[in-house]
């Protein structure tokens, strides 16, 4: 028996719009037929650009923090930082700690997401 990891799923306001800003972070593109109920990213054959992403509308907005996030990974830090936010992300921490340097931010829907030095 074999299992693996098929997508990440996020709630959303509005999928295919949230769908469009994870496609523009992760320089992929949302796959055809994205709507305001449902939009999905495929995964991409280089595995470090990850699983399928799919993106659900839901009746309520985001009320708590995310007890699941994404670790992103960029070599410039401050670089990458500037482009999500050009994109729609915000900056809600900065963190030096035991030799790691890492950025949090939220999407434009309020979910969570770090960027790390690598």
């Amino acid at each position: 028996m074999s299992i693996s990891v098929l997508a990440i799923s996020f709630d959303a306001n509005h999928a295919a719009r949230l769908a469009q800003f994870w496609a523009q972070a992760l320089q992929r593109a949302v796959n055809d037929g994205a709507t305001e109920d449902f939009a999905s990213i495929a995964a991409d054959t280089d595995t470090r650009l990850g699983v399928v992403l799919m993106f659900h509308k839901v009746p309520e907005d985001k009320t708590v923090k995310n007890r699941m996030h994404i670790d992103l990974q960029a070599s410039d830090v401050l670089a990458e930082a500037d482009r999500l936010t050009s994109l729609g992300a915000k900056q809600i921490r900065s963190l030096a700690e035991n030799n790691n340097r890492w950025i949090s931010f939220t999407d434009p829907e309020g979910n969570e997401f770090d960027l790390v030095v690598g």
